[in-house]
């Protein structure tokens, strides 16, 4: 069958792959296999849902760690007609409530490790009218039970659906501190998963290190993993993914460049203690869970002396680079044609060129554009054209290459995005600081302040290095850990600063 939205997606993995199982995970301590047909009957019963709830066509919000009701909402939201819009669990309630307004939600999903957002919905965002819990046991006045509509709107689900039809709003952020909700249709997405054949067979096993909320999460592990059948395993913490390697057994993982410099770490210990002589793959099936064969890293800059170093291990990176508003893959290198310090060669849907060394893509994949943005997105968009604001070059093989970035956008080695403006910003509050400026530094964000002397001597400030930490320290309260500020650097003298009075980044 052709495959051009999302609800194609399940009606194709039902059809070919029945009842394997799509997802495994551990709950209560016990693994649990999801099969595709199961998939298909719960995300039609969550379309059934929405459609009772009187949602069918609205903005439906998620927020929560990876799961599979996550997933089957997911899926039941954008089979329904309805938009999801997946939501950063790791956000303050403010900063969610915020987005959820921007987004009109109507209807609000949530784990309940995120029970204070569900708590202060109604006084904060008054457009929504339901609130439903993926846990709780049963309905309640105010909050409703997903099991029980479940079983409540159990049953076949048939609605029409077209490929350029609004499947989704990601938020993701901008260079002037306010994130946009990037608009992918349900075309952007199945087109992204489903143009390349990367040779993976049915069956294969893979597992989720990354936060659901995020477009490489969701594209390629979720929609690209159920095109090809494969067995998705549900890591369920970053802090048990040593455990979860051994008791699933992967064979293939999408990474971003941090978590493949600290797995190699964990290979270099590891081979430190073993005997003298064993060979460096019985070294990596050891420490891996045994069946580890290929990374797929995307989200940052991965230095390509690691490709050559998992390699040694029996381990190959694939590099790909793409964007949220790409949905989110431009090009990937492959096991038959993986060029070392390249981003890969652009997917089948994408054309590039390059417009004053910044890189413009065109494609099937390319968003719709910025939600209720329309400057914002007539500034990235011209003639069909996405400007990524990334340097760099295609080479006559179609490899890509990146080297450099055109905006202050600071991409951290985790594949988050943070934007410094935001930041500094929120320290510009204080009257002890005059000037800041926050870059990445060592993998991490830094903040120089040069502060505002005259105010701390008539303030009575003696250590004013110690005030700005704390100031930090506050700030960093109400930030994910992501954006968090981790080391201060306090200037005497001001900042460089060009014609326009605008502080040199560089």
């Amino acid at each position: 069958m052709e495959v051009k939205t999302l609800q194609d997606i399940i009606r194709h993995g039902a059809e070919n792959f029945g009842s394997q199982p799509a997802f495994r995970y551990k709950e209560n301590k016990e693994i649990q296999d999801k099969s595709y047909r199961k998939l298909q009957q719960d995300s039609m019963a969550v379309s059934r849902m929405v459609e009772g709830l009187g949602m069918k066509g609205k903005h439906i919000a998620l927020i929560g760690t990876t799961s599979y009701q996550w997933i089957s909402c997911y899926f039941g939201i954008t089979g329904s007609g309805s938009v999801a819009v997946p939501v950063d669990a790791q956000l303050p309630a403010q900063a969610v409530w915020e987005l959820l307004n921007r987004a009109d939600v109507e209807m609000l999903i949530y784990d309940e490790i995120r029970a204070d957002v569900s708590a202060g919905i109604h006084e904060h965002c008054p457009l929504i009218s339901h609130i439903i819990s993926m846990q709780a046991e049963s309905s309640q006045p105010n909050i409703l039970s997903l099991s029980c509509l479940l079983s409540e709107y159990a049953g076949n689900y048939e609605t029409a659906v077209t490929p350029d039809q609004l499947a989704t709003i990601l938020f993701t952020s901008g260079t002037t501190g306010k994130s946009k909700g990037v608009m992918l249709s349900h075309q952007n997405l199945t087109d992204n998963a489903v143009c390349l054949d990367m040779k993976i067979p049915a069956g294969t096993v893979t597992m989720t290190l990354l936060p659901i909320n995020h477009v490489y999460c969701l594209t390629m592990d979720i929609i690209k993993g159920l095109f090809i059948g494969a067995v998705i395993c549900i890591n369920d913490s970053i802090m048990r993914v040593q455990k979860n390697l051994s008791l699933f057994q992967p064979e293939l993982i999408l990474m971003v460049p941090m978590i493949i410099e600290s797995i190699y770490g964990k290979l270099e210990e590891a081979s430190r203690q073993a005997p003298f002589g064993t060979p460096k793959p019985m070294i990596a099936q050891a420490a891996l869970g045994g069946r580890l064969k290929t990374i797929c890293s995307g989200g940052a800059y991965l230095d390509p002396d690691y490709v050559d170093r998992f390699q040694e291990y029996g381990i190959t990176i694939l590099q790909g680079y793409g964007m949220t508003e790409c949905s989110p893959v431009i090009s990937t290198n492959l096991e038959w044609a993986n060029k070392k310090g390249s981003v890969g060669k652009l997917l089948p849907n994408c054309q590039a060129k390059v417009v004053d060394e910044e890189l413009w893509i065109k494609g099937s994949s390319v968003m719709m554009g910025y939600y209720k943005m329309p400057e914002e997105t007539s500034q990235a968009l011209e003639d069909g054209w996405l400007k990524t604001g990334d340097l760099g070059y295609i080479d006559s093989e179609d490899y890509v290459f990146i080297t450099g970035r055109k905006k202050n956008l600071i991409i951290l080695a985790n594949g988050e995005n943070v934007s410094p403006e935001e930041l500094e910003n929120q320290l510009n509050h204080s009257p002890l600081v005059k000037e800041v400026l926050v870059r990445e530094a060592e993998h991490v964000i830094e903040a120089e302040i040069f502060p505002n002397y005259e105010y701390a001597e008539k303030a009575g400030i003696s250590n004013i290095p110690q005030q700005l930490q704390e100031l930090i320290d506050q700030e960093n309260q109400n930030m994910p850990v992501y954006k968090r500020i981790h080391h201060l650097v306090v200037r005497e003298k001001e900042f460089e600063k060009t014609t326009a009075k605008k502080i040199k980044r560089f």
